[in-house]
């Protein structure tokens, strides 16, 4: 549901996540996953004399940012999940990588979503949890309960979902503070030329398809560091971690650069190579996560091997 609204006087100079909680009835926390996930953009109101500049329409919005009274707000609100649609089932291949009273990290397959959304069908990590007896005890949406991040549905690899409220809380803030170290390992297509070095490319819904995201100027900042693993000539293994943690941030970027990850059709793959590679998905895998434990303190780093389809693409490679 998109709706449009203008700032009133009493909003006026107050940060975008403050704002947008107050215009939707959200919670902070849930105006601020909007903003993070793109829906939420502004434009300045031209009849306000007292406005100077040009900002643009369906400019993306940062959620510290302070909204002027009178800008146009534009809302993509995600339709609500009923608790009773959650589907509570066994997860194929969803391993527990580490587990303890306060936090749970699961080795998540390929075709899984975090957590039900309208329109999603497949299986979740919630639900999963929930059908492996995983108790999880924290506030806000019930379909979202204890996400502090999300890998997408076509991305394996380390996922970590807090247990209790008190752990929620210290990693929503971590992971908005970008104090975890997320590693990715993704096969891209050539060889990309520094072989190490870092993507600064702002990123933002694509102008002409409503699921795709694209580098484009006014999109919300974006930094990726990558080092060269392994080159196999058609095809080169990088390690990646990111500094933001933008939707579809490494395929974007990679595929900005001319290298998109293999399998990775959505943004400009070879079909060719995917097939003899084996690949129905994009060679993406989040292999280690690090983090301090929310409650102790120490350092914990998770770790995941790479999938039988990843694995069989990289032994075509190699022979």
């Amino acid at each position: 549901m998109t709706e449009t609204y203008q700032v009133p006087p009493q909003l006026g100079g107050q940060r975008a996540d403050a704002v947008v909680a107050g215009l939707c009835a959200a919670s902070r926390t849930e105006a601020a996953g909007w903003i993070a996930e793109g829906r939420i953009t502004w434009a300045e109101d031209r009849s306000q004399h007292h406005v100077q500049g040009g900002r643009a329409a369906g400019a993306a919005v940062k959620k510290s940012e302070k909204l002027p009274a009178g800008a146009l707000i534009t809302v993509d609100e995600p339709e609500p999940v009923d608790p009773a649609e959650i589907k509570v089932e066994a997860v194929q291949d969803m391993r527990l990588l580490y587990q303890d009273e306060d936090l749970v990290a699961v080795d998540k397959p390929v075709g899984v979503a975090a957590h039900p959304s309208p329109g999603w069908q497949g299986p979740t990590v919630i639900g999963g949890l929930l059908a492996a007896g995983v108790e999880i005890a924290t506030s806000g949406a019930q379909e979202r309960r204890g996400i502090v991040h999300r890998l997408d549905v076509g991305t394996s690899g380390v996922m970590v979902v807090a247990k209790t409220e008190g752990a929620y809380s210290v990693l929503k803030d971590a992971f908005r503070d970008r104090t975890p170290a997320k590693t990715y390992h993704a096969l891209v297509q050539g060889l990309p030329d520094p072989h190490e070095g870092t993507i600064d490319a702002p990123i933002g819904r694509h102008p002409g398809h409503d699921w795709r995201f694209a580098v484009i100027d006014g999109g919300r900042e974006a930094r990726t560091h990558y080092r060269l693993l392994e080159a196999y000539g058609r095809a080169s293994l990088m390690d990646i971690s990111l500094e933001t943690g933008r939707t579809h941030q490494i395929r974007v970027h990679f595929s900005a650069l001319g290298h998109p990850c293999a399998g990775d059709l959505t943004y400009g793959a070879d079909p060719t190579l995917a097939a003899e590679l084996g690949l129905t998905r994009q060679w993406l895998h989040a292999v280690e996560l690090g983090i301090d434990h929310p409650i102790t303190g120490e350092r914990l780093s998770i770790r995941s091997d790479y999938p039988a389809d990843l694995s069989e693409a990289l032994s075509i490679l190699e022979s």
